[in-house]
């Protein structure tokens, strides 16, 4: 029996179930299908793309060792399919369970209704309740490979970022035996210090968003290592606080999570400025060098540690009056953008009755310190003093320096607060039953899916 394997957010042939499943069954065709309509929404980026790009060349190098080439094909999900069934009859189509964006969803549903109509099978797998298996091989089924568009093709543009991560299955593999045979001591500190998160977060929540791993095999890693380094405490201990993000990331997708279900509520500050206070924000020219740090880093890596993602949105949500656009610049910018997990957790930073107001200068004198993260990305305040790195407004000397060089703060960030606490007083509404606790919470103000 003929089966098509639909890969998605699963780009990897270890621990597939999907695969392994159609393998067992006979000849499979494996099809990845870019879709140019998502690739212009809003959320996507040049950075997704070229990270998914080479997940799709690992990909295809396994697959072809196993004796069956990854087909390439770009347009409309329900005509490529139709095409590939009309030519090669296959009997059903297989695929991992992705919660996805709105916009994927709907795709899947137009995918079911032609499935349905043209009497195929289409069984959706959950990867963490079907049993390990391996493909060893696969018959060879005639078919051409197909070619990747370019992103300019794809309408995506320009996207510069100098430092980010290697996509692909070797490239996850390397990061995931770095950090637990060596960096995972660090964890626990690496989540909250941008000095330390190059060196001690596992970096892995990109290969874990687009498949090139399995959260299952990431977990197994996790706890054969943990078991041979027992009574080594800051390995030990390490390696739990991973164990425990990683669940917390598994529980923490929404299949609701969508910017359409987004972040549209109360405005904080005038109208008249928001513009020009994204436009600040997003360049990293919003005179609060932690906050302008994380955001330079952020635009020339593709990611940041747990603290400061969650830093980025609560200055940009409550202090800058920001709001779905900020959110979706954010969602670009994260080379590990998962939807359903990226929204729920921008919506709990929000709060629901108990927001996230973080205090910028604060975070900066607890996390960086010595200042080196902000020397290291605004080289202009290099030459300040430790006094006046955190709040160079607040001193004559700083802003003579800087005159022309870096701006003054386009807020107050204490005045910002106190006005974005106002607003949330003024509309909250007395609730008739407690607020139900979060699944699976985390340290105020971080967003677990960095890992």
């Amino acid at each position: 029996m003929l089966s098509l394997v639909w890969f998605k957010r699963d780009l990897r042939v270890a621990d597939h179930p999907a695969l392994a499943m159609a393998a067992a069954q006979g000849p499979v065709l494996p099809l990845y299908i870019i879709e140019p309509e998502y690739w212009v929404q809003p959320e996507a980026a040049a950075r997704h793309y070229g990270f998914v790009t080479e997940c799709l060349a690992d990909l295809q190098r396994d697959l072809v060792a196993l004796g069956q080439p990854l087909l390439l094909r770009d347009g409309d999900a329900v005509t490529v399919l139709e095409r590939l069934r009309a030519k090669h009859r296959f009997t059903q189509i297989i695929s991992h369970k992705d919660s996805g964006s709105a916009w994927d969803r709907a795709r899947d549903q137009r995918v079911a209704a032609w499935a349905q109509e043209a009497g195929l099978r289409w069984l959706e797998l959950d990867p963490d309740e079907v049993p390990q298996a391996e493909v060893t091989a696969l018959p060879h089924v005639a078919e051409g490979t197909g070619a990747l568009p370019s992103a300019r093709s794809l309408k995506l543009p320009e996207d510069r970022c100098d430092f980010r991560q290697k996509g692909g299955r070797e490239a996850g593999v390397a990061a995931l035996q770095g950090f637990v045979e060596a960096r995972a001591p660090l964890y626990p500190k690496a989540q909250d210090s941008p000095v330390l998160a190059e060196r001690g977060s596992s970096r892995l929540s990109a290969y874990l968003a687009y498949g090139a791993l399995s959260q299952r095999e990431v977990a197994q890693a996790a706890a054969e290592v943990k078991a041979a380094r027992r009574g080594q405490a800051d390995w030990v201990r390490g390696l739990r606080r991973f164990e425990r993000q990683l669940a917390a990331r598994g529980a923490g997708a929404s299949p609701a999570g969508s910017q359409d279900a987004g972040c549209e509520g109360p405005q904080y500050g005038p109208d008249v400025d928001r513009a020009v206070r994204f436009a600040a924000w997003s360049a990293g020219e919003t005179g609060l060098p932690f906050v302008d740090a994380s955001m330079r880093y952020l635009r020339a890596t593709g990611w940041l540690n747990a603290r400061m993602r969650g830093l980025l949105w609560s200055v940009a949500r409550f202090h800058l009056g920001l709001d779905t656009r900020a959110a979706l610049h954010l969602a670009r910018s994260f080379t590990d953008y998962d939807s359903a997990l990226f929204w729920p957790q921008i919506r709990q930073i929000e709060g629901a009755g108990r927001p996230m107001i973080l205090d910028p200068v604060k975070q900066g004198l607890l996390q960086d310190p010595s200042g080196a993260f902000i020397r290291r990305w605004l080289p202009e305040l290099a030459a300040l003093p430790d006094a006046a790195l955190h709040r160079p407004w607040a001193s004559a000397q700083a802003r003579r320096h800087l005159a022309g060089r870096y701006p003054e703060p386009v807020v107050d960030p204490a005045s910002a607060a106190k006005q974005a606490r106002a607003v949330l007083a003024r509309q909250a509404k007395p609730r008739s039953t407690p607020i139900a606790p979060r699944r699976a919470p985390v340290a105020a103000g971080q967003m677990c899916l960095d890992l």
